[in-house]
């Protein structure tokens, strides 16, 4: 099958490169034409615009920043008219937003599965990233092979809207940890403690996480480099904090971060970097979190 791949950037560009690297017969699109330079140095296609590109393949993949971006790819992907296409949405959606623009695909003869990824951008450059599915069991089986291209563990979770759920835990609770671990290093700087001994103790510790492991690098360095930004945070609080109210869980800390989050975005930008939450901390003590040997980007 011909796959197309729309939004080439921090994460989506990794996970169009994995395919393209695996021998798929790919073509891309962005916004930005530059972006899909290594892409086509590997092979790939380029179509001018998500119309051109859904009427030369079978199969189009999406990794874009919101709802809303994926309401006007999906428009295109309509207007070019082709039965039977097939759309694997990556980006991370709440569940009514996906359940909302599925309906409208399959209206035109489009099928769809979700299937937004977590693990970070430098797992996503690995081709080792995590891919969560959800839909029909059949399409999901027929395009299994291109989720294992990009990603070493493939979770196939239910029912189209179960991957947005999921997801959106993940991040809540990945926003939660960093927020934590900012004041666990604070504790230890404070303390006295060497950063770099106390990082390590940590990890070794049951009080570790995947986010300590990963972000906490990136704190101590100081470059908080994570390619993921503070709008974006808020995007997957606010979609956590409406789960929240409709199950109906208090979600007490995820809505203590969501406000830590909106403070950083008022200090620092929406296009800050999320990591740049711990900020907020070392600039009200004066205090930075700074240690030896840890890298500026994870690889």
């Amino acid at each position: 099958m011909k796959y197309g791949y729309i939004g080439l950037g921090n994460l989506g560009g990794h996970l169009a490169a994995s395919l393209a690297q695996a021998g798929f017969d790919l073509t891309v699109h962005d916004k930005s034409p530059a972006l899909a330079e290594r892409h086509l140095a590997l092979g790939a296609k380029w179509a001018d615009s998500p119309k051109q590109l859904a009427e030369q393949v079978d199969v189009v993949l999406t990794c874009l920043p919101s709802p809303a971006v994926s309401d006007l790819v999906l428009e295109e992907l309509i207007a070019a008219g082709k039965q039977g296409l097939h759309w694997l949405e990556m980006s991370t959606l709440g569940r009514d937003e996906i359940q909302a623009l599925a309906k409208q695909a399959n209206a035109a003869g489009i099928q769809v599965l979700e299937s937004p990824v977590t693990g970070g951008v430098h797992l996503a450059a690995q081709g080792k990233i995590t891919v969560i599915v959800g839909g029909e069991q059949a399409l999901f089986d027929q395009h299994k092979p291109a989720f294992e291209a990009m990603g070493d563990k493939i979770f196939y979770i239910g029912a189209l809207g179960s991957a947005a759920i999921i997801k959106v835990i993940t991040n809540m609770l990945a926003f939660i940890h960093l927020v934590a671990d900012g004041e666990a290093l604070m504790l230890a700087k404070r303390g006295g403690l060497d950063l770099a001994q106390a990082w390590a103790v940590i990890k070794a510790s049951s009080g570790n996480s995947f986010v300590h492991e990963t972000e906490g690098q990136l704190i101590l360095n100081g470059s908080y480099d994570i390619a993921f930004t503070m709008d974006l945070a808020l995007k997957d609080l606010g979609f956590a904090l409406n789960f929240g109210r409709e199950f109906e869980v208090p979600l007490d800390l995820a809505s203590m971060t969501q406000q830590t989050f909106v403070k950083g975005k008022a200090a620092y930008g929406g296009q800050a970097q999320s990591t740049q939450i711990v900020k907020l901390l070392e600039d009200v003590l004066q205090t930075d979190l700074r240690a030896e040997g840890f890298p500026s980007r994870l690889e």
